[in-house]
């Protein structure tokens, strides 16, 4: 089977997806480690993934099956996981936001590993417009329909402070974005059609802040109750599941250095 054709009439979940990235980086270390052939069986162990997870996912996205007892070829796995993600074909992104967090993103050069490009930024500052940032020009964000419009991109990257990340939202979808990558710590509004992803870092310096505080609180012998709540429509990490309706309350009874739910 050609590459190109089995992602094209597949179902997988947002999970799964997430997932990927993990097997592929761990697939290139393989790789420079001169494995040539990996089981399931051994990634699961070594990620500490299900078994059954990872076999359900490799047969997603994987061109040729795993061989009894020898696994799959490492080459051919990466190149499948590389052209399902859409790593084999560069995307291009602009940026809204040459702040601190802007100019980081701008400068990371990781992102042309995973087939993303930033081609230039937009910005209110006249004091940062006209710029360059890792070769990056920053334009006036009254340029922003034209500019994108004329290249063609369709990926946008908000990075710009929540009071104002909405009204950056709509430029973006006016400008054609179909996909947007949001670094500001609220929720957009956008049509069905375009995809947000959020990165929500204050959410995710909550959790460890909890997880600290609790730490701290903790004594020898004595248990500490920590209350998750998962609210409706949010995904459990593994397996893919999502609950429909009401609220999941998992009270984890923290002792020594795990939780047991």
């Amino acid at each position: 089977m050609k590459r190109g054709q089995k992602d094209s009439h597949i179902v997988i979940s947002r999970q799964a997806i997430k997932r990927l990235p993990y097997y592929l980086k761990y697939l290139k270390k393989c790789c420079l480690d001169n494995i040539d052939c990996i089981s399931a069986s051994t990634i699961a162990s070594d990620l500490k993934f299900y078994e059954v997870v990872v076999r359900k996912d490799l047969s997603l996205v994987s061109s040729v099956a795993g061989r009894p007892r020898i696994g799959f070829q490492v080459d051919n796995l990466i190149a499948d996981i590389e052209h399902f993600l859409g790593y084999d074909n560069v995307d291009q992104a602009i940026l809204i936001g040459a702040g601190h967090l802007g100019k980081a993103l701008m400068s990371y050069r990781g992102f042309d590993d995973y087939g993303l490009e930033i081609v230039a930024a937009f910005d209110i500052d006249e004091s940062v417009i006209g710029s360059e940032v890792n070769g990056k020009k920053i334009f006036h964000i009254d340029k922003l329909e034209s500019i994108t419009r004329r290249i063609g991109v369709c990926i946008g990257i908000i990075a710009v402070p929540a009071d104002t990340a909405n009204e950056v939202c709509d430029k973006l979808v006016s400008a054609g974005m179909l996909a947007i990558w949001n670094f500001a710590p609220t929720r957009l509004s956008v049509p069905e059609n375009v995809l947000v992803q959020n990165e929500n870092m204050a959410a995710s310096l909550a959790i460890l802040s909890k997880h600290l505080s609790s730490k701290r609180l903790q004594s020898p012998g004595r248990s500490i109750d920590v209350e998750f709540v998962i609210e409706r429509g949010e995904s459990l990490a593994d397996p893919d599941e999502t609950i429909q309706s009401g609220r999941l309350v998992l009270t984890s009874r923290r002792r020594g250095g795990g939780f047991v739910v």
